[in-house]
């Protein structure tokens, strides 16, 4: 059996022990067993969100959890900006249009991060938006928003900010109440180290006002019903009980390990990553790089498919192909999920290895030598 090392952004690879825990016996969810764990889970996603604030767990994705956000946050008389930069962007945009909330899209280019100054410009331009819709960290094009900047701004024009956390939260530093976000989102199978399956929205006081203030045109994700029954730890429809399970595993493992420890050694596999690029003769695609996932930009004589095709068959990792517009332009490595700098390098020693074979001119151990000396600087300090 061939050793697969899973480096895309998400599904990622899960510990020994999550997939252990969620391996027992299943248990019912109407039970005090139930609601123990879902209340020590919850205590445990606060200091993950770092927030004071109540975290709903839905069952579904993270798509699942950003409509309920969406929708519940811009009832009829609102009026939201979407911050369109990627491919998940562009989702929360057609989220406003099924349910026929009234937006405006502010177009970023691919690859660039949203800017306080950006948001500042477009309220000033429409003093009807009351919403701000934002990807922290926009996947399909690895690059990342100034959440803290724009936090500022929409605190000061008495907006609601909705931010896209599912590739962040968890890997990059998030302060949801210090950065004044109202609601913050993710999904499991990014850095919570988790299969697909479970949604997460924490959502603030001045947001709940929101929400309260009109009618939400949702059943199964309206957070409402989830609030409810979160007073008894518990939730409003059957939830996955084995990734609820396998949550308490990863979230305990989250606070052993220090949240901000997490989010250096993040940061020390995204530099790593986008040294080694370089190095390899390739550009980092993103001009604000997320730590969380980096894109590389191929040269037009490299097969994308085959390339990715070569790594998983030959040499074991499965890396992330582009998507949209730079579907076979890119590939992307995750640094997200059960992984270490080893993982990292084994990869670049692979991609290295793989360009060889397509043709490509680099010096073999070029990118693990750029890596190495990055791990090597962050160990020393």
């Amino acid at each position: 059996m061939k050793k697969t090392r899973i480096l895309t952004p998400g599904p990622v690879m899960v510990p020994e022990d999550v997939l252990l825990e969620m391996a027992r016996p299943i248990e019912h969810h109407r039970t005090a067993w139930f609601r123990d764990l879902f209340k020590q889970n919850h205590q445990l996603l606060q200091y993950l969100f770092q927030t004071k604030s109540q975290v709903i767990t839905i069952t579904g994705s993270g798509t699942a959890a950003a409509e309920a956000a969406i929708v519940g946050c811009c009832p009829e008389g609102h009026k939201a900006l979407v911050v369109v930069n990627g491919k998940f962007a562009e989702r929360w945009t057609k989220v406003c249009e099924k349910f026929n909330i009234d937006h405006t899209d502010l177009p970023i280019e691919w690859g660039h991060g949203a800017t306080a100054a950006d948001i500042t410009k477009a309220l000033d331009a429409d003093p009807k938006i009351d919403t701000v819709i934002c990807v922290h960290s926009e996947t399909s094009a690895a690059a990342v928003s100034d959440i803290e900047g724009i936090g500022k701004v929409t605190r000061d024009r008495g907006a609601i900010l909705i931010v896209d956390g599912i590739t962040s939260v968890g890997v990059l530093p998030v302060k949801m109440d210090d950065w004044g976000v109202d609601a913050y989102i993710t999904g499991s199978q990014k850095a919570m180290m988790l299969p697909p399956g479970l949604g997460f929205v924490a959502i603030s006081e001045r947001a709940w006002e929101r929400i309260d203030s009109g009618k939400t045109p949702a059943l199964y994700n309206d957070l409402k019903a989830y609030r409810k029954s979160l007073e008894n730890w518990d939730v409003p429809y059957t939830p996955a009980v084995t990734l609820i399970r396998g949550l308490l595993v990863a979230l305990k493992g989250f606070k052993e390990r220090g949240i901000e420890n997490i989010w250096h050694e993040a940061s020390t596999m995204a530099k790593a990553t986008r040294a080694a690029t370089e190095a390899m003769g390739l550009k980092v695609f993103a001009k604000d790089p997320a730590d969380s996932v980096t894109a590389m930009l191929l040269p037009d004589t490299i097969d994308e498919g085959a390339l990715r095709k070569t790594m998983r068959a030959q040499h074991g990792f499965q890396i992330a192909g582009g998507q949209g517009h730079l579907k076979g332009k890119i590939i992307r490595f995750s640094h997200m999920g059960y992984l270490d700098s080893f993982d990292i390098l084994g990869a670049i020693a692979a991609l290295e290895l793989t360009l060889i074979g397509q043709g490509h001119k680099v010096e073999p151990g070029a990118g693990l030598t750029a890596a190495q000396k990055v791990f090597a600087e962050a160990a020393a300090k």
